[in-house]
């Protein structure tokens, strides 16, 4: 008797992600770590030195984290009203925070110790950051002012009230001191010389800057607000060098990583895109279970830390691959013959049978029971998680010319259930064909069966419905591929033409014409 063969199921590839050095890099980042905190996370920072703790500004406390055991280091709640931006100097010894006191405060780390208060503001202070000489530090505040402190003496080295709405981000120059950046959500990035005691220059953003921030050489800028990072040089005066837009929702976040090789933005899609720094484009992107809204990065990318609108802290550690100390020894076997065993003259090898698991499907065609074959691949699990096989099994039947045998005779939620597959895949490129002829049949049994049922004709304008919309789908698509061809034709056309009298000129030169050895031809 000839064995049963199997139905022919067709893998389709997913188009997902190619395998990039990138991919593999930030896939080896271990499962992460969720902690709850009592309000949104407003920032996340880094200390620079080891171990590398990093900073969770939340609720009215900063709390310093150790990033291997997780667990909090020291807690900074000198504070009555909610707490903002609190960052490292570069040595990690001092962290300072602002907040809704509309004070900026100072603080020892290793003592937890309330060092200095710096008084000025009179509104919430959001952000605030260290200067380069260590000595200062830079505060952004909703009074639409930025301030410059010194430290030693506590108190106000400079002011600047040039925005027209609240400061909500900022940064200093890594290489000067004397450079501050700010973005408001006038729509403005101000770059301020405390030297000059003014601002240099100004950018429209075009949208609330959310974040700023300096590249290493201090020559190069970004901001962010909306769904755009823009990028601009500093150097010219604000030249915009590159927009890039990869987030549908508000950037909230923006850090550098990889040895500053990297630019990673958080947003409130709940995404996080990591970006070349030379080309920018995005090479990787993390997932989160909700809205982003501050992000670090240590040192090396050994720890990456996303804080949320809910208050989740999400810690992921990268782990290094365990080798193991020596070879285990493997248990040698003589029940079965090993793969380069060399049978003598006087052996007989029995050969080993292999018994073939069947799927539900392909037994229930074996014994020509369509129906149940049919009620197998509609079951849920089997719809929701491999519809291949459910549209494999219905080209089957329609090979076999059993699909009407199959579908036929049944009512109420058997047919829903058929409906609603057809509804969920009609529209998927990959199924279509397919489906149409089922969809033809399923509408040839039941002609005269849909008009009693209300769930049924219900279903069947849903399907009608959606066949519509893919119709008029497909007729935008040929449209714009109309368009685009009439646009390369005219392209081509026009470089044949251009191509022609170049090769004319050269050939036949006017009188007047004077030939040049070297001919650079621009086509705009």
């Amino acid at each position: 008797m000839a064995s049963f063969k199997k139905t022919n199921v067709k893998i389709y590839t997913k188009p997902g992600v190619k395998t990039t050095p990138d991919t593999i890099y930030w896939k080896k980042l271990g499962v992460p770590v969720l902690l709850k905190e009592f309000g949104p996370v407003d920032f996340i920072d880094f200390s620079p030195v080891e171990p590398h703790y990093f900073a969770v500004t939340c609720s009215v406390k900063v709390q310093v984290y150790n990033a291997i055991t997780r667990q909090v280091y020291k807690n900074l709640s000198r504070f009555r009203e909610t707490a903002y931006g609190g960052s490292f100097r570069s040595d990690g010894r001092l962290l300072c925070a602002g907040g809704e006191e509309a004070h900026v405060k100072l603080f020892d780390v290793s003592s937890k110790s309330l060092l200095r208060v710096f008084k000025g503001h009179k509104s919430a202070v959001h952000r605030c950051f260290f200067t380069a000489d260590k000595t200062h530090i830079a505060s952004f505040s909703d009074d639409k002012s930025v301030c410059l402190w010194d430290i030693p003496s506590e108190k106000e080295v400079i002011s600047f009230s040039e925005h027209t709405d609240y400061v909500r981000a900022g940064t200093v120059s890594p290489v000067s001191a004397d450079i501050i950046l700010s973005g408001g959500y006038d729509n403005i990035v101000r770059m301020y010389d405390t030297r000059a005691k003014t601002a240099v220059f100004q950018v429209d953003h075009g949208a609330p800057v959310e974040s700023t921030l300096f590249l290493p050489s201090g020559g190069v800028f970004l901001s962010a607000g909306g769904t755009e990072i823009r990028v601009w040089d500093a150097l010219a005066g604000g030249k915009l060098l590159a927009k890039v837009s990869q987030h549908h929702k508000t950037i909230t976040c923006l850090k550098l990583c990889s040895e500053n090789k990297r630019l990673l933005s958080s947003s409130l899609d709940r995404h996080v895109k990591i970006y070349d720094i030379s080309t920018y484009q995005v090479v990787h992107t993390l997932d989160y279970p909700n809205a982003v809204l501050s992000f670090g990065v240590s040192a090396k990318d050994e720890t990456v830390v996303a804080g949320m609108v809910d208050g989740l802290i999400s810690i992921s550690r990268r782990e290094d691959e365990i080798q193991p100390s020596r070879q285990e020894r493997r248990k040698v076997s003589y029940r079965y013959a090993p793969d380069n065993y060399q049978p003598a003259s006087v052996d007989v090898v029995v050969p080993e049978k292999k018994l073939v698991q069947m799927s539900n499907h392909d037994v229930h065609l074996r014994k020509f029971q369509y129906s149940k074959a049919l009620d197998c691949v509609l079951k849920p699990y089997v719809v929701n998680k491999t519809p291949h096989v459910t549209v494999s099994v219905l080209l089957e039947l329609m090979r076999r010319k059993a699909l009407r045998s199959a579908i036929a005779g049944r009512e109420g939620r058997s047919l829903l259930t058929i409906l609603r597959f057809l509804i969920k895949y009609i529209g998927d490129y990959k199924f279509t064909r397919i489906l149409i002829d089922v969809t033809n049949i399923f509408m040839d049994v039941y002609e005269d069966v849909i008009d009693q049922d209300p769930e049924v004709s219900k279903m069947c304008s849903v399907l009608a419905e959606k066949l519509r919309k893919e119709e008029e789908l497909t007729k935008q698509l040929l449209e714009v591929q109309g368009a685009l061809q009439l646009i390369l034709s005219a392209a081509s056309v026009g470089e044949q033409n251009i191509e022609t009298r170049f090769t004319t000129e050269k050939l036949y030169p006017s009188e007047n014409a004077q030939v040049n050895p070297v001919v650079n031809v621009k086509i705009e």
